[in-house]
């Protein structure tokens, strides 16, 4: 709990500057940013060996995931990638500041060289059939994918199956009864 206090902290404080959350959504960082992305850890599979967290903005979730996992999985490796060189010397500062040992990727998710990854997870980038694309050139083969989304998930997932097949359980959101996390699996294109 001390880790994510201190996390908290320096989100707020690089918020400032940098446009890490909506500064609207601050006032309630702890439900809106923290539960919601801490969510994703007990979705984890156990034998998760590494974890890519892809547009991972301010380190959610895959900060906070690194966060639990430091404790809960300690041999689980994680690996934040952003575009955004600012947000990656945010995200560097605070793995540094929190002592873990996270690798960030300052590249564009297209661009990055697969990474083969156990599990991918995004919260808030881009549509499903376009996490689905990123997710099957980073993932394993045996990959899992726990995307985090808002209301119109039913939508996205309409559209993601005229150009992909997957299977996928569709998990209620704990902080948004709108919301779900989507744990797609199987991914392979039409």
């Amino acid at each position: 709990m001390a880790a994510l206090e201190e996390y908290v902290r320096l989100l707020e404080k690089w918020n400032k500057s940098i446009n890490l959350v909506a500064k609207s959504t601050l006032e309630a960082v702890w439900e809106r940013h923290i539960a919601d992305s801490a969510q994703l850890f007990s979705e984890l599979p156990s034998t998760t060996k590494s974890l890519a967290d892809l547009g991972t903005g301010g380190g959610l979730p895959g900060m906070v995931l690194a966060i639990i996992a430091n404790e809960a999985m300690p041999d689980m490796s994680v690996t934040l990638v952003e575009s955004d060189a600012r947000k990656c010397a945010f995200l560097t500062t605070a793995a540094t500041k929190l002592g873990l040992g996270v690798s960030v990727k300052n590249e564009r998710i297209e661009q990055l060289d697969p990474l083969g990854a156990d599990v991918i997870t995004a919260r808030a980038l881009t549509s499903l059939d376009r996490l689905l694309e990123f997710a099957q050139r980073h993932s394993k083969e045996a990959g899992q994918c726990l995307f985090l989304k808002g209301q119109d998930h039913r939508k996205e997932i309409e559209d993601a199956r005229k150009m992909w097949c997957f299977d996928m359980d569709i998990i209620p959101s704990i902080t948004n009864p709108d919301a779900a996390v989507l744990r797609v699996e199987n991914i392979r294109p039409r």
